[in-house]
């Protein structure tokens, strides 16, 4: 295998300074407040299997990017669906559907929503109906039928997707459960966010340092924003927050340099599918449009060497299964350090507490498996 050294050539592709950052924890708590932030918790952390994910330090990469700490929060390793949106789909059926046994839950998704909208309503006993697009692998279909939901394939991309499953929860009286809000649809995306702001409540309590930077993935910015109302709500130092996202699809940072939502046009699907999304979310944008520090943005190149480098413990003494969408912070952060100039402005040195999100394991087995494999012939 080669060395270390060989991630000294990784670039990112664009990088945006946010000029309206004014971080508040009293505005973005507005957004998601903190009953709706502790609740979640209270409620989740009595699920049976439930415990924190590890926090694993990535020794090996910050010996080499010279930092102080490189915390990797592995989602791997979340109840039994491999992946964080295990705390926000699930919570939002068992608060909506109120007990009831009579109704039909239905979601649109790019695959780790869905597995977990699906769980959500196995555990409960209700009947599920999940659509994805023409794009979502046919293992990531086959994980959400195992938890006995109906998946119905629908032409196009997510946002077709979820265009008919609408059409279809309003002919037939079902319940959506969705995590991208707009002005009439908040509840439901905002019971998703505080489920994820779990993990923030769990890294406060598994670290005494403090963290300086934290790297967050951004789809329609669910996890980004759940993950910053977190940081309002748990951490008594805000770090540099810096959003990431696919070149192709940085629809946070093309609303940021805007500074109102921007709806982008994908003329490529990224490798990281969860990610790979046309439009933010309204309470996200609410959330992250001033407490924003950086947006940043990678292409896939570097996608399956992260995969293969994580498994190999490469950057850490662990061995970690990492999937697509657990890259993108590791990508980033190196391609930040490896621009001297951005590094300087990031302020990221040998004082620096880094924290990225492994947000998912091998959720998706088979794409998983392809890009441990081409990545191991990269490395």
């Amino acid at each position: 295998m080669k060395k270390l050294a060989k991630i000294s050539s990784w670039k990112y592709s664009k990088f945006l300074s946010n000029k309206r950052y004014n971080f508040s924890r009293k505005q973005v708590l507005k957004h998601l407040s903190k009953q709706f932030i502790d609740k979640a918790y209270n409620k989740i952390s009595k699920w049976k299997g439930y415990s924190p994910t590890p926090l694993i330090k990535l020794n090996k990469l910050n010996k080499n990017l010279k930092l102080k700490n490189i915390f990797y929060k592995d989602e791997s390793k979340r109840f039994h669906l491999k992946s964080f949106k295990a705390l926000g789909g699930a919570y939002a059926v068992e608060d909506i559907s109120k007990g009831k046994k009579n109704i039909v839950i239905s979601s649109a998704t790019a695959g780790n929503h869905g597995r977990s909208v699906a769980w959500g309503a196995q555990r409960l006993g209700l009947d599920c109906r999940i659509f994805v697009s023409q794009y979502v692998s046919e293992t990531r279909v086959k994980e959400i039928e195992k938890f006995g939901a109906t998946v119905t394939k629908v032409k196009g991309d997510y946002e077709s997707s979820l265009n008919e499953c609408i059409r279809q929860t309003k002919k037939n009286k079902w319940h959506i459960v969705q995590d991208v809000s707009n002005k009439n649809y908040k509840y439901v995306p905002q019971l998703t966010m505080a489920g994820y702001s779990i993990m923030i409540k769990e890294i406060s309590k598994q670290t005494n340092q403090y963290i300086t930077h934290v790297f967050l993935q951004a789809g329609v910015g669910g996890m980004a924003a759940g993950s910053v109302a977190g940081i309002a709500r748990y951490f008594k130092r805000i770090p540099k927050i810096i959003v990431v996202e696919p070149k192709e699809a940085a629809c946070v940072l093309k609303s940021i340099e805007a500074k109102k939502m921007k709806k982008i046009k994908i003329k490529k699907e990224s490798i990281m599918g969860g990610m790979s999304c046309n439009e933010m979310s309204l309470v996200p944008w609410n959330i992250l449009n001033k407490s924003t520090n950086h947006c940043i943005t990678i292409d896939d190149s570097k996608v399956s060497n992260t995969v293969a480098m994580l498994a190999k413990a490469k950057f850490s003494n662990k061995k970690i299964i990492g999937g697509e969408c657990a890259t993108p912070g590791i990508i980033s952060l190196i391609a930040a350090c490896n621009d001297k100039k951005i590094k300087n402005l990031l302020e990221l040195n040998e004082k620096s507490n880094v924290l990225v999100m492994g947000c998912e394991g091998n959720a998706d087995a088979t794409l998983y498996n392809k890009l441990l494999s081409q990545g191991l012939k990269k490395i």
